[in-house]
């Protein structure tokens, strides 16, 4: 019942003050310009807004004085005492509503409403849960964070409760297997109810009480056992020893020279830490090879109980879909999936890794050449782990043309002019109440569709303080759904207990508006951004955003306005509640439109110079080595929860040097064993490959319906009415097929998932590398 999405990293930045022709609010009134087929508008008085609110904070968004109010307008929570006070009463709300559920199949009209009930009761659930995801993470109040640890864990324990409860199961059973309602549900309830069903038959639900006691046995296992081994995954390792004689020759004349000078005045061999910026450094820089082996090897060897916790974590899982049926992890949990199957996946693997194999290997045979000249050597020489970033050094990505400096202003600006050309939807400052924001710092964005008005809320907390958690990330908050046929009256009650529930009918009470142009009342979604740059200031100017950063900017904003236009009657599959392997696609379709000059353009009021620069064209070799070492990774992952791992002997680091000796390009490492360091493993179990999928796909779009005319509405009204407004409401696949005109994807087999795999994968923000 409850999803989350994978989140990108930022990291700080600093730059220098941008310098853009000409005053915003002088172009407002001034003629739009033509350029290719769309017309590219001014920006209006709310992008100059933005550009203020972001850039010269001091001076914009400042908290009302007119009315006070709790966190989200939600007048009762101005105390953490009153965040655990709605988590109770929240509790005693959804066990009411979990009886009436139960009794549903003494009223014919009941069942009827069956599947709308479970959805309000994990809605019910949810927004609690998920705010309270939020204020641990972000508050700097300790109380606040504490109240919000404790009210999550009581809410998501009883969440839990319902995922394996019995009669639950049996009354949705009642439900699916009665062709006169099976026959009144809409697509979306349809889907809904299939969903719950999913989740309840992985839960062991059909099992006898024995078999489901050791179900939960093993979830407790895979969970306690996961995240220690997610900790000790990014854990310190013991420090190298380099000498002073393998420093010699570093082509880094900063860092690398003052550890030079360190090693020449102590004459003592250095310690150098896996994943420090030294060793990072020696990796880039030292000629000399056996520095950087010793560092490789350093930060890729494991502990034994490290390699413990992964194979016993495998294990688990293994045991554990095999107790409910399925003939391994993988199969178990892509049943639900747009893969559908193991074996889809890896055709899709397959046929990317072909195609993808080539271009690698001709990329990898440049880094040879490379080494040879470098060693003087007569025969071409083997590229070891420890070679690829000294013979080719990660480049930051670019972007497609040189651009001035881009200011976080700026760039919210032209995501602002951008949704207005796609969608119709603009983003527009508003004031904060006092209190209903938990740092200054945050600022609140109404989403204003031009027909109906608001339609969400973005709150950006986008710079670094103290005790802040680093990174970016994505909150969805508050999800939408459509609530004027809740049927409130019919909830059971008890007598006495209307003063306890009233904080949760409170809150839930404030969530609900109506459209404009719209039928119905709709519970609004609302997402918080969170991001560590540095915050603007006299001294330094506006926030300078790095090229890197603008794109996972655009990234976050692209799962957001999914949450926004992905208008549901169902919480439970609006906006970004998909499928794992499909949530991606809107978001890495966001990166796609900073390819595009024009789209570029947005970022200043006179965008011309933008449209007419000659474009970067350098391609950096070795980013087809990384792509063929993820999808080496995706392919682990896959063998990792497959059958083999319950087979007598299995070896995680033998499958693990296999898997690169016979499909990689750099033969493994004897003595390595990185994948304890693979931390995805846990978070993202048999799903690994979803990235590259949504790559795929998201690359594909571009091309096919974007890249011409990237401003055109026609093409955004299509796209939004084709796959955004579903959520999670509609088969991906069929999603997929009306939106690009192939009616051949709509079955979603295995020579789809191949299809994809043959789609040509452009640039934009790629994982980290291993």
């Amino acid at each position: 019942m409850i999803a989350r999405i994978a989140e990108n990293a930022f990291k700080k930045i600093s730059r220098s003050i941008p310098k853009f022709r000409g005053d915003l609010r002088a172009h407002e009134l001034g003629l739009v310009r033509r350029t290719a087929s769309t017309l590219v508008r001014p920006p209006s008085s709310d992008d100059a807004e933005l550009v203020s609110l972001f850039d010269q904070p001091q001076t914009g968004q400042k908290a009302s004085p007119l009315f006070i109010t709790g966190i989200f307008q939600h007048p009762q929570l101005t105390t953490p005492a009153a965040f655990s006070a709605l988590a109770d009463s929240t509790l005693v709300r959804a066990q009411l509503l979990t009886e009436r559920i139960l009794r549903a199949r003494e009223s014919r009209s009941e069942l009827f409403k069956v599947i709308k009930n479970l959805d309000r009761l994990s809605d019910l659930l949810c927004g609690v849960i998920d705010l309270a995801e939020l204020l641990r993470n972000a508050h700097p109040d300790a109380q606040w964070v504490d109240c919000a640890t404790e009210s999550y864990e009581k809410l998501c324990e009883f969440m839990n409760v319902l995922n394996t409860h019995v009669g639950l199961y049996e009354v949705l059973h009642t439900v699916l297997h009665d062709p006169e309602i099976v026959k009144s549900l809409s697509q979306e309830a349809l889907q809904t109810a299939l969903i719950f069903w999913h989740d309840f038959e992985k839960s062991a639900i059909k099992l006898p009480p024995e078999q489901r006691e050791r179900f939960v046995s093993l979830s407790s296992e895979i969970l306690s056992v996961g995240h220690e081994f997610v900790t000790e995954a990014s854990a310190p390792r013991p420090p190298v020893k380099i000498k002073p004689s393998e420093l010699e020759g570093l082509k880094d004349r900063g860092m690398g020279a003052r550890l030079q000078r360190q090693a020449f005045f102590t004459q003592k061999d250095l310690l150098v830490y896996p994943g420090s910026h030294q060793a990072y450094m020696i990796l880039r820089a030292a000629p000399d090879e056996e520095p950087r082996r010793k560092v490789y090897m350093a930060g890729h060897t494991s502990s034994a109980e490290q390699l413990d916790r992964l194979e016993r974590l495998l294990n688990a899982r293994a045991q554990l879909s095999r107790l409910v049926g399925w003939n391994s992890y993988a199969g178990m949990t892509l049943s639900d999936k747009m893969a559908k199957t193991p074996e889809n996946v890896n055709h899709f693997l397959g046929t990317f890794l072909d195609r993808t194999t080539p271009v690698a290997r001709k990329a990898l045979h440049t880094l040879s050449l490379r080494k040879q000249a470098h060693l003087k050597s007569t025969n071409l020489p083997i590229i070891q782990a420890w070679d690829r970033d000294y013979y080719c050094p990660p480049e930051p990505p670019a972007p497609p043309v040189p651009l001035p400096p881009l200011s976080l202003g700026r760039v919210f600006m032209g995501l602002s002019r951008l949704f207005k050309h796609l969608y119709g939807i603009t983003l527009r400052p508003v004031d904060v109440a006092s209190s209903e924001v938990w740092h200054s710092d945050v600022h609140k964005l109404e989403v204003v569709d031009e027909d109906r008005g608001v339609v969400g809320w973005i709150y950006a907390d986008l710079f670094a303080r103290s005790g802040k958690s680093r990174g970016a990330a994505h909150y969805t908050v508050r999800c939408s759904r459509r609530t004027d046929d809740d049927d409130e009256a019919g909830d059971l009650r008890i007598p006495g207990t209307d003063e306890f529930v009233g904080p949760s009918v409170e809150f839930e009470a404030a969530k609900r508006h109506r459209l404009r142009g719209e039928h119905g009342e709709f519970q609004l979604p609302l997402v918080v951004l969170l991001c560590d740059f540095v915050p603007p200031s006299v001294a330094r100017g506006p926030t300078i955003l790095e090229w890197y950063e603008v794109q996972t900017l655009f990234h976050e904003m692209g799962h957001a306005m999914h949450s926004m236009i992905g208008r549901t009657e169902y919480h439970n599959v609006a906006g970004t509640r998909c499928a794992t392997d499909f949530v991606e696609l809107p978001s890495i379709l966001m990166e796609h439109f900073l390819n595009s000059p024009k789209v570029l353009s947005l970022f200043d009021t006179d965008g011309s110079s933008i449209i007419n620069q000659i474009g970067n064209h350098h391609e950096d070799p070795c980013r087809h080595i990384d792509t063929h070492n993820h999808i080496l990774l995706s392919l682990l992952d896959q063998e990792y929860h497959s059958p083999s791992v319950l087979e007598l002997g299995f070896d995680s680091t033998t499958a693990l040097a296999n898997l690169y000796n016979t499909r990689g390009l750099i033969p493994h490492a004897p003595g390595t064993s990185f994948q304890t360091q693979f931390g995805h493993l846990f978070g993202y179990g048999a799903t690994y490959y979803s990235y590259h999928f949504d790559r795929a796909i998201a690359s594909h779009v571009w091309r096919k319906i974007f890249s011409a005319d990237p401003l055109d509405r026609e093409l955004g009204d299509k796209y939004k009415q084709e796959v955004l407004k579903y959520g999670g409401g509609r088969d991906p696949w069929l999603m997929l097929s009306a939106l690009l005109g192939a009616p051949e994807l709509e079955v979603g087999d295995a020579e789809a998932m191949r299809e994809v795999g043959r789609w040509k994968m452009e640039d934009g923000v790629v994982p980290e590398r291993h």
